[in-house]
């Protein structure tokens, strides 16, 4: 009885909520909130019949790609100024001009909004070998998810092509299904980013490859990894899960991108495996002083459960549990050895 857009802004609305009510970040729920009020004014227009909101939709929605981008930037890349955030509104406020002035470009320039803002975010997500912002725990998953978005934005603008096409042709009744179609791929889109903290870099280290070495290790490089163990023995942060590239270049004086090219290039592996190798080893450790593999994993920088073992099993060859059980053989070995040579 609910048409989709007005089931997709309701389920919309309910994550920008649940976002803020857990302290996410405001640009985050910016977007939401967006998403949420898009699709509620299409189930107005669709499913209702108020068509005065016709004239609207169109730069509401080329609000959407702009609000992405800044989330994306806010939440992995650099903290954006006012200034900045503002600057992309020119896209709405074009889309607004071409509304009242020119309304047969409204076609052309909405599409082309939306695959400018996706293009633009897969092209910054394969130019950088590391997000700066992110979390290192959360590993490659908040590429993932953004990678998915930066699609999702090219996919909406190949339906708003198909849709408008369908009308210019005379078949305006293929449009109830394409909207379907366009609404069930930002709520699952959707879904995804703020149903795990992946968005602003938090989350699991699911499909993370292991970076190559690169051929043009330096002495520099080298000299850098070592400032950075030396570092990480003195003040272990690898064990604050919260811990980011852009903070540990900022005490290690460096630039966050050189930082992560001499890890590269020195070890073969990237920030991000290269911090987890350190909490794997502390895990290890204290797994063996006899505390539980959950206690471990907290203690040594973890949030999520699956990263840790998935992790654990990489560096080790073992699943934590199986490294307990062999731990407290061990023990028992050792402890019975030393009661048969006692007097």
């Amino acid at each position: 009885m609910l048409p989709i857009p007005a089931f997709v802004a309701l389920v919309l609305g309910y994550l920008a909520f649940r976002t803020f009510l857990s302290e996410g970040r405001l640009l985050l729920v910016a977007f939401l909130a967006a998403c949420a009020l898009q699709s509620g004014m299409v189930a107005l227009v669709g499913g209702y019949g108020i068509g005065w909101l016709r004239f609207v939709l169109p730069v509401s929605a080329t609000l959407i790609p702009p609000l992405a981008w800044v989330t994306f930037q806010d939440a992995l890349v650099s903290r954006l100024s006012v200034r900045m955030m503002v600057g992309h509104l020119a896209a709405p406020a074009f889309t607004l001009f071409c509304r009242v002035f020119a309304p047969e470009t409204t076609d052309v320039v909405v599409p082309l909004v939306f695959v400018g803002y996706g293009a633009a975010i897969l092209v910054l997500l394969r130019s950088a070998a590391d997000m700066p912002l992110a979390r290192l725990e959360a590993g490659h998953v908040p590429v993932v998810i953004w990678q998915i978005l930066g699609w999702a934005l090219i996919a909406s603008a190949v339906i708003d092509i198909l849709i408008a096409m369908a009308f210019a042709t005379g078949n305006g009744e293929w449009t109830g299904w394409m909207i379907s179609v366009s609404s069930s791929l930002v709520l699952l889109v959707v879904g995804m980013l703020s149903g795990s903290p992946s968005a602003s870099g938090t989350g699991g280290d699911e499909g993370q490859e292991a970076a190559a070495p690169l051929p043009q290790t330096s002495q520099e490089d080298v000299a850098i990894v070592a400032k950075l163990e030396d570092f990480l023995k003195r003040e272990p942060m690898h064990l604050d899960p919260n811990l980011t590239l852009a903070r540990l270049a900022r005490r290690l004086h460096l630039p966050e991108k050189r930082l992560s090219m001499a890890v590269n290039r020195a070890t073969g592996n990237n920030v991000s495996r290269y911090i987890n190798s350190w909490r794997i080893r502390h895990a290890c450790a204290k797994i063996e002083s006899g505390m539980s593999v959950i206690e471990a994993m907290l203690e040594s920088g973890f949030n999520t459960k699956s990263n840790f073992n998935r992790e654990f099993l990489r560096e080790t060859g073992v699943a934590p549990s199986k490294w307990s059980n062999e731990s407290a053989t061990r023990t028992n070995v050792t402890s019975i050895g030393k009661a048969e040579r006692a007097p």
